[in-house]
């Protein structure tokens, strides 16, 4: 009966293959005509039953890059083309990662086709060089990727931008203000991309404001943006907490049923000391026949979280417990997490045990995987076990006596397993993490290694030991299981290796383009006290291939070993969640047919979506660490330090301190030779001296900058002939926004200044109330003014921020509007470089166009007064002729002085020419607008006059009747 469920289900799964080959084969038959879902559906004859896998179908053939929908929703093959990831680049051009390809595709800056960072794309090689990177061009865009990005919001009167965090996003995204969602200029927000823009026209992309995460200035808003850039959940949903909340307090005995009994089992859970969920538990003890017995316990989290609910769910969708220098974003809630998943001491609590037998040359003769039941009898910490077995300390020996004696016997134990795993090659990297601690507002005080002691070692020997044995288990069962896998190194890694450690004298033994990890291990336990120890482990370790999950057991080369998986973390670690769920059906006896095809058809979407998300957390840790160090460093610009060159690119070399802090040293700064990068010995080497600098090498540096935004530190190279105090230093950088709104903060003050000093004046000349209020209403219409000059001042300002290549630095305010007339310039033929301009530290560079606009407009606005009677701007008068500058722009070339005694000329011959009877040109006006208005009607609405408006003619045109009579 199983072999013909079987037999079904593989028949099935032929039939859905042939149909989506047939579909595949229909649309890229040349007599094909491009149709929608439904008309395939329908000249294919398939039934309403199965539209929902032709659906499916179509999906599948789109992400495989075999078939389009276009903006029709009409499905037609795709052009010929690779799929792989873009990434872009600040400076235009970008990437493509290809899955199985072992370097990028590079994309000019005139090939992204309008490509945005994280989309799915089609690329088409170019021809090929001898000796460079593949080259292509996007010549489709399959998937877009990213629908949201956080940024900073700059607030405008009539719409916002919102510059990305990440430096990877070249353009500003444009935020009508009605979409805004009434954010303000420094706040961080996310931004949902409604238009990706047009590369090739120059638009930007446009989006709307979906949340406002905080200020820009508020405590641990820098950490949450990271966080929502990444797209990483920080709050569970109501349905999640409140299932969470449902959760038993305690062990019931019906939860005991069917479990092994292991409370009368002395065990320990060893972790660090602000540690709360604490998932595992051990115990070691030997028999009268010299074997060890090792159990693991972890806590049986699977019995909470039931497969398919909320819980399960949104845990699957986080993939991960990410840990953050200021927090901790957990995969399940804390009630869980910190609760009855936690192994608490002295409290019992469910387990899947993993018991095994070894002997004395730390082989696993036997071994036991059960549901169980414990009590932990003591919360330990790694200090306080480190104490026990290495220090001998007295006073911790004597507060945990009864411990003690199973503590040696642990040590012993873990001693055993490292050497057998030494032996068989496993490659041990000397890995170092920073320990970063923060002041109550998120600042960064002090900056730490964090060693791990020889009760870390124990701890992480056991576990290895229990995953090898629970993958290997079920690895013989052949059953669907999910492993921790890492494979082998590449050819060309493996090869650049060698010749790189063939200038030190050592070589690696490769067999049929094969090399085995005893190999490496070999290779560092060579190395180890060497000059060249650092250089070289730095380079085997970027050889090493990234870790991953898989249904396919493959073997980990780093451990050396064939059989691995993560057994050992349910808590934080789905994974680890999953495997607990096969194991409790196959320890219950459920592991039918049925759950088989099951587990077989969900496996490898599991393993894939959690690889993704160890990454993305790796990702966020690390951009974390790296905000808060450049934050810290800040506070030591100047001062001088020694570090180990720890990266040589063609474009300079990274340099670590002792504080695991990482700074650059840009080659353009390198001053004193001219440098060549070698790739292959990663030196760079000066062509006149001969100084050479390479990887491991100590160099002596002064911290010049630091920019918390790009999470970047500077440093200079301090040698011999170099005095530290000559080197300038690059005050820290503060976020553009945070200068606009200093800025704007600054003019309001003088403007306030300026009102307060004006009020006091009239005070002083005795002003009346009326005339006082007559005065504040002309400053209310003159504000209509600035209004106008202070929108403009916003827009240029943005441009400012705005990176433009084909143009130089000018300052606007540098040019002399009397001497450059912005009608007639071309700036091909201006000598730019006589304009003096100072680059500040954002590059303001705007286009040719943009800056013949900007001054037009400024000239516009300098040539506009408030009206006395609308307060609407106006054309300003020459007080001497009251005549309008109307009719004398910027076209005529001439300067103002020019102008005004052209413009006297012209009234005093019209003058002389019109005789004493002649109207007055404002009557004469008047009478003009009469005849071709006509009378007013009765009934028409009547305009409210103004009280100085007596008649038609202006007010230049009374003064003037005046002076006649």
């Amino acid at each position: 009966m199983a072999k013909r469920k079987k037999k079904n289900e593989q028949e099935t799964f032929m039939i859905a293959q042939d149909r989506k080959a047939m579909v595949n084969a229909f649309i890229h038959d040349d007599r094909y005509s491009p149709m929608k879902e439904k008309e395939l559906a329908v000249f294919l004859q398939v039934e309403k039953e199965d539209r929902n896998e032709l659906a499916q179908i179509l999906e599948d053939l789109i992400k495989e890059g075999q078939i389009i929908r276009n903006s029709r929703g009409r499905y037609l093959k795709s052009d010929a083309g690779i799929i792989g990831v873009f990434t872009s680049n600040s400076r235009g051009f970008g990437f493509v990662t290809v899955e199985g390809r072992d370097e990028d595709i590079y994309i000019p800056e005139g090939d992204t086709g309008n490509a945005f960072l994280g989309d799915t794309v089609a690329v088409e090689l170019k021809p090929s060089q001898a000796g460079r990177r593949e080259e292509g061009r996007i010549i489709r865009i399959v998937m877009r990727g990213m629908t949201e990005v956080v940024g900073t919001y700059e607030s405008s009167k009539t719409f916002g931008f919102v510059r990305a965090d990440n430096n990877k996003i070249p353009n500003d995204i444009f935020v009508p203000k009605e979409r805004s969602k009434g954010a303000v200029s420094g706040d961080k927000v996310v931004v949902e991309i409604t238009d990706y823009g047009d590369s090739v026209s120059g638009k930007n992309p446009e989006g709307k404001v979906r949340e406002i995460i905080g200020n820009i200035n508020d405590p641990g808003v820098d950490i949450l943006a990271i966080v929502k850039g990444y797209e990483i959940p920080s709050e569970f949903p109501e349905r999640v907490m409140n299932q969470a909340m449902r959760t038993a307090d305690e062990v019931s005995e019906a939860d005991m049923l069917g479990r092994r009994d292991l409370r009368d089992v002395q065990m320990v859970t060893i972790d660090g000391e602000e540690s709360k969920d604490l998932d595992d538990a051990v115990s070691v003890s030997v028999d009268e026949e010299g074997f060890y017995h090792l159990g693991v316990h972890i806590a049986d989290v699977a019995n909470y979280v039931q497969e398919g609910s909320a819980l399960d769910r949104e845990a699957l969708k986080r993939g991960t417990s990410v840990y953050l220098v200021d927090r901790v974003i957990p995969m399940l809630p804390h009630k869980l997490s910190n609760g009855i998943c936690s192994l608490n001491h002295g409290e019992d609590r469910l387990a899947m045990s993993c018991l095994m037998k070894i002997n004395s040359k730390g082989e696993i003769v036997d071994h036991e995987i059960v549901e169980s039941v414990i009590n932990v009898d003591e919360r330990m910490t790694y200090t306080s076990v480190g104490k026990i077995i290495v220090d001998n300390d007295e006073e911790e020996k004597e507060k945990y006596a009864a411990l003690v004696p199973m503590f040696e016997q642990m040590y012993e134990l873990a001693k055993i397993l490292k050497k057998r795993r030494s032996d068989r090659g496993s490659i041990e990297f000397d890995s170092v993490e920073a320990k970063i601690k923060l002041d109550s507002e998120g600042n960064p005080v002090s900056i730490e290694k964090e060693e791990r002691g020889p009760a870390n070692e124990l701890i992480e020997d056991f576990m290895l030991a229990a995953n090898e044995t629970v993958a290997q288990h079920f690895y013989w069962m052949s059953v669907p299981f999910v492993y921790r896998t890492h494979e082998q190194p590449s050819e060309a890694k493996i090869d650049t290796l060698t010749n790189f450690i063939r200038g030190f004298g050592y070589h690696l033994n490769i067999r049929q383009d094969e090399i085995r990890p005893m190999e490496i291990q070999k290779l560092l336990t060579k190395i180890k006290g060497s000059r060249e120890e650092s250089i070289i482990s730095r380079v085997a370790l970027r050889s090493m291939m990234q870790a991953k999950y898989t249904t396919e057991c493959v073997g980990h080369f780093g451990l050396a070993l064939q059989y691995y998986c993560h057994f050992t973390s349910p808590i934080r670690r789905y994974p680890d969640l999953q495997i607990h769920r096969i194991i409790k059906d196959s320890i219950r006896g459920r592991l039918d047919e049925k759950k088989l095809a099951h587990y077989a058809e969900i496996l490898p979407d599991v393993a894939k979506h959690c690889s993704d998300t160890e990454r993305r957390a790796d990702d966020a840790e690390r951009d974390t660490d790296k905000l808060k160090k450049a934050q810290y460093m800040e506070q030591h610009i100047g001062e001088v330090y020694e570090g180990v060159v720890s990266g040589v690119t063609a474009w300079g070399m990274f340099v670590e301190l002792d504080n695991t802090c990482e700074g650059m040293i840009r080659l353009a700064e390198l001053t004193d030779d001219y440098y060549i990068f070698d790739e292959q010995n990663f030196t760079l080497t000066g062509t006149d001296f001969g100084k050479e600098y390479r990887l491991g090498q100590k160099v002596k540096i002064k911290v010049v900058g630091a920019d918390r935004l790009e999470k970047t530190v500077d440093f200079r190279i301090v040698d011999d002939d170099t005095d530290p105090d000559d080197i300038e230093l690059k005050p820290a950088k503060k976020h553009y926004v945070l200068k606009l709104m200093e800025e704007e903060a600054a003019r309001k003050s003088e403007q306030e200044a300026l009102k307060n000093l004006q009020d006091s004046k009239n005070a002083s000349d005795g002003i009346s109330l009326d005339n006082s209020g007559r005065k504040s209403a002309k400053r209310k219409k003159k504000r209509n003014l600035d209004d106008i000059s202070d929108e403009f001042e916003e827009v240029n300002d943005h441009y400012r921020s705005n990176r433009h290549p084909d143009l130089r630095d000018i300052d606007l305010d540098d040019i002399d509007l009397d001497d450059i007339d912005p009608g007639d310039m071309d700036l091909e033929d201006m000598n730019l470089e006589d304009i003096e301009s100072k680059a500040d530290e954002d590059d303001n560079l705007m286009t040719s166009l943009e800056l013949r606009e900007h001054l037009r407009k400024k000239r516009l606005i300098e040539g506009l007064e408030p009206d006395g009677r609308t307060g609407r701007p106006r054309e300003k008068k020459l007080r001497s002729g009251n005549r309008s500058l109307k009719g004398r722009s910027v076209r005529t070339g001439k300067g103002s002085y020019e102008q005004e005694q052209e413009s006297m000329d012209k009234d005093s011959k019209r003058k002389s020419s019109k005789g004493k009877g002649s109207k007055d040109v404002s009557s004469r006006d008047e009478g003009r607008r009469f005849k071709e208005n006509g009378p007013k009607e009765k009934g028409h609405k009547k305009y409210k006059v103004h009280k100085y408006k007596k008649s038609a003619t202006s007010k230049a045109a009374r003064s003037s009747q005046k002076k006649k009579r």
